[in-house]
This record gives C-alpha cells, structure tokens and sequence, in this order.
C-alpha cells in the first residue's frame, strides 16, 4: 500500500526535515516485506492567499486517484500506536492500494475537506504546529510497521 503525506506548506532543511526523511527511510526499509510503503510527500502552497478553501482545492488536485483519506485533525479519533499499526494492516488488507494523509496549514482543514475524508485521526487533544504534525506522522508510520514486523522498536 502506497503512502502519500499530502501537505500545506514548503518544509526547508532543517532538523523536521531530517527528522522526516530518516523515519519515512525506516518505514519503507520495514514496510517493504510488509507490502506498506513507499511513502512520498507532497506539499501544496497557497501563495495566492485563498484561505482554508483555497488550500483544500490545491489538495483535492494533489489527491492520487482512488485513494483512501485520512485527515489529520484535533476532531479525528485518537488511537494508540499499536491500534494504528492494526487500522493500516487492515486497510492494507481489505486490498486498499494508496493511502493519503491529508495535513492542512496553520488554520487547519476545510471543512468541506473534512468532510470527504474517509478516516481523520488526531494525534491527541492538543493543537500541533502543522509541520511537527509531518514529523509525528512518519514517526508513527515507522513504529506502525515495526510493531507489525514484530521489532523492538516499539516498547508498550
């Protein structure tokens, strides 16, 4: 299953940067006997100020074709690692072939967006800085497919 972080926003070298080329590398190292990965990002960015609506329609142009997806938002459900490792196995296996998820800008996503996503998950009840979002994201795509290969990585 292919995976596609699509993004608002240009992330410039950095430690976040760093931080997630080295977890996406890990997952598709580990996912790759797992048939999860690759995983891609694509960022969008809205220079001509069109707002929440604006940033929507350039990630609606973004979506792969026939893909599941699952927003990250304050709203969505929270899960724990292992159950996430689970939620993707699962979409894996019910033969789902792309997966995107859908990280909006500062002011969050629209909720036209929202609303067509076929999962949201939250990353816990506190409000996150959109591209410590991208980290937090590739870190638990690694341990997802980690706990499902059955490495140490993740200690519970």
């Amino acid at each position: 299953m292919r995976i596609t972080i699509c993004a608002v926003g240009r992330l410039r070298a950095g430690p976040e940067k760093s931080l997630i080329d080295d977890y996406l590398t890990r997952f598709e190292r580990t996912g790759r006997a797992l048939a999860l990965g690759p995983a891609n990002i694509i960022e969008v960015d809205d220079r001509k100020g069109g707002g929440m609506s604006g940033e929507a329609e350039l990630l609606r142009r973004a979506l792969p074709a026939d893909t599941l997806i699952c927003t990250l938002d304050e709203r969505g459900r929270t899960l724990s690692s292992p159950d996430f490792a689970d939620r993707l196995a699962g979409w894996r296996d019910d033969g789902q072939r792309d997966l995107t998820f859908l990280i909006g800008g500062a002011d969050g996503l629209d909720p036209s967006l929202r609303a067509e996503a076929d999962f949201s998950l939250s990353l816990g009840t506190m409000v996150w800085p959109h591209m410590l979002v991208r980290v937090m994201l590739a870190e638990q795509l690694y341990r997802a497919a980690n706990i499902l290969a059955g490495g140490p990585y993740h200690r519970a």
